[in-house]
C-alpha cells in the first residue's frame, strides 16, 4: 500500500517498537505533569494520506497529552494542547491533503492552543499516540483518520462538558451608572488564534492587520485624553463572537470599532469601507461578507450546539432603532468622510448586513474593513506603518467627530 505523503517538512511512520503509547479514547485531559505551558513548542506539521486513512502529525520538543473531540456541521476534529509556541519553518495554516480539507492552529484561550482541522467527509479518529525522540526526530503527536458515517462520528467523537461553551441566552443590560464621565470606546481586532480570518495574496493574515490597526487606533485614542478605551484581545487569540459583544456591553461602551481586512475573488477590488447592522443586507457582496465573518466561531472550533438560533434571532431583534441611528451616523456621516484622505473608498462605503459582532443593542456599533488584502498593490500598502498610522488617525478624527456632535445634540 503506497503512502502519498504531502510533506511540510519530511516523515516516514515508524515501527511499532517506538510507540510510546496507544490512547484508544478519543478525550484525553491535560494532566498537571505535562511540560510548562510556556516551555512548549510546535516544531512542525505533516498530512500523510493512506489509502483509507489520513494520518496528522505534530512535532514536538515535549510529550504532551491533547483533548480531541469533533464537532458536526461542518464536520471538525479539534485538537486542544496546553498553550503552545508555533515554531514552525513556515506557516502552515491553509489547505490539508486526503480527509483533511483545511488546517488551522492557534490559541484559543489562555493557556490552550487549539488545531481544528475540517473535514471533507464524515471521520474518526482511529488511532492517536505519542513517539518519543529518535533517530533524531522530536516528540511526535500522531493521529490517524478514517472515514466514517455521521452516526458514528456523532457518538465516537462527542465533545465533554469540557468542550462545551456556556450558552449565552442573553447579556443584561447594565444597571448600575458607570462611574466615569469620559465616552468609552471598545475597539475590537477582528479574528485571532486559531481564526486566521482572511488571507492575503502574499500570505498576511487578517487577523494580524487587525490587531495591528486596532492597537493604533488604541493608542492614538489614549493619547488623546478623552475616552476610557478598552480592546476586545491585545494579543493573537481566539474570542468567540458573543464575547466580544459581551465585553462591549459589560463596558458600557458608547461606541464600538470592529477591524478587519476583507478579501474579494477579483484582485482589481480594493477601498476602505464600514459596515453597521441590519436585519436585510444592503447589497449581496455585504450579505456575503456577514455570512463569512459570522462563521469565525465555527472556523475557531466552537461548539455551537448549545446556542439555539432563538439566540442570535434574539440579539438582533432587541436591536433599538436609536442605536442603529447612531451606527449610521457614525458610519455613513462621519467616517467614511474621514477617511476618503487617507484611503481610497471601496464604491458605496457604507454598507449593511447581518454582522454578529454588531448586535449589542445599546451600543453603536461598526465593522471596519480597512481595505483588501487579495489585492496585491493594497495589501502592500496596509501592511506600512505609514499608512497604519494615517488610517489610524482618519479612524480617530472620526471618532473625535462623532461624540463631538452627539454630545451637542444631547444639549
Amino acid at each position: 500500500m503506497s503512502l502519498i505523503l504531502k510533506r511540510l517538512s519530511g516523515y516516514a511512520p515508524h515501527a511499532a517498537s517506538l510507540v510510546y503509547g496507544l490512547v484508544v479514547a478519543f478525550v484525553m485531559v491535560v494532566t498537571p505533569e505535562s511540560a510548562a505551558a510556556q516551555d512548549l513548542k510546535v516544531q512542525d506539521i505533516r498530512i500523510g494520506v493512506h489509502a483509507g486513512s489520513t494520518r496528522f502529525v505534530v512535532e514536538l520538543n515535549d510529550s504532551v497529552e491533547p483533548r480531541i473531540f469533533g464537532l458536526p456541521d461542518p464536520f471538525r476534529v479539534v485538537i486542544d494542547l496546553p498553550e503552545v509556541d508555533f515554531d514552525l519553518p513556515e506557516e502552515r495554516i491553509g489547505d490539508g491533503a486526503g480527509l483533511i480539507s483545511k488546517l488551522r492552529y492557534g490559541l484559543f484561550r489562555p493557556g490552550t492552543s487549539r488545531f481544528v482541522l475540517d473535514l471533507a467527509s464524515p471521520a474518526k479518529v482511529t488511532k492517536q499516540f505519542i513517539l518519543k525522540p529518535d533517530g533524531g526526530k522530536p516528540w511526535r503527536l500522531v493521529l490517524d483518520i478514517a472515514p466514517t458515517t455521521r452516526a458514528d462520528f456523532i457518538a465516537s467523537m462527542r465533545p465533554s462538558a469540557a468542550d462545551t461553551p456556556k450558552p449565552v441566552l442573553a447579556v443584561p443590560i447594565p444597571t448600575t451608572p458607570r462611574q466615569n464621565a469620559r465616552p468609552v470606546v471598545v475597539v475590537d481586532a477582528g479574528h485571532g488564534g486559531v481564526d486566521p480570518g482572511a488571507i492575503g495574496v502574499s500570505g498576511v493574515y487578517e487577523k494580524k492587520i487587525a490587531l495591528d490597526y486596532a492597537r493604533e487606533v488604541v493608542r492614538l485614542l489614549k493619547a488623546s485624553g478623552k475616552y476610557e478605551v478598552v480592546m476586545t484581545r491585545n494579543r493573537d487569540i481566539f474570542l468567540p463572537l458573543r464575547e466580544r459583544v459581551r465585553i462591549s456591553r459589560a463596558a458600557g461602551a458608547d461606541l464600538f470599532l470592529s477591524m478587519h481586512a476583507n478579501t474579494h475573488p477579483k484582485s482589481s477590488t480594493r477601498g476602505f469601507s464600514v459596515y453597521t447592522l441590519s436585519d436585510r443586507a444592503s447589497d449581496k457582496e455585504a450579505a456575503a461578507l456577514a455570512a463569512l465573518e459570522n462563521k469565525s466561531d465555527v472556523i475557531g472550533g466552537v461548539n455551537l450546539g448549545n446556542y439555539s438560533d432563538d439566540v442570535q434571532n434574539i440579539l438582533i431583534d432587541f436591536a433599538q432603532a436609536k442605536t442603529n441611528e447612531l451606527s449610521v451616523k457614525f458610519a455613513r456621516d462621519i467616517l467614511v468622510g474621514q477617511v476618503k484622505t487617507s484611503a481610497s473608498l471601496l464604491t458605496r462605503p457604507w454598507r449593511s448586513a447581518g454582522f454578529a459582532v454588531l448586535k449589542a443593542p445599546d451600543v453603536p456599533s461598526v465593522l471596519v474593513e480597512l481595505g483588501y488584502i487579495s489585492n496585491p498593490r493594497e495589501e502592500r500598502l496596509l501592511v506600512t506603518r505609514k499608512h497604519r498610522q494615517e488610517l489610524s488617525a482618519a479612524i480617530v478624527e472620526a471618532v473625535d467627530e462623532y461624540f463631538k456632535t452627539t454630545q451637542s445634540a444631547a444639549l
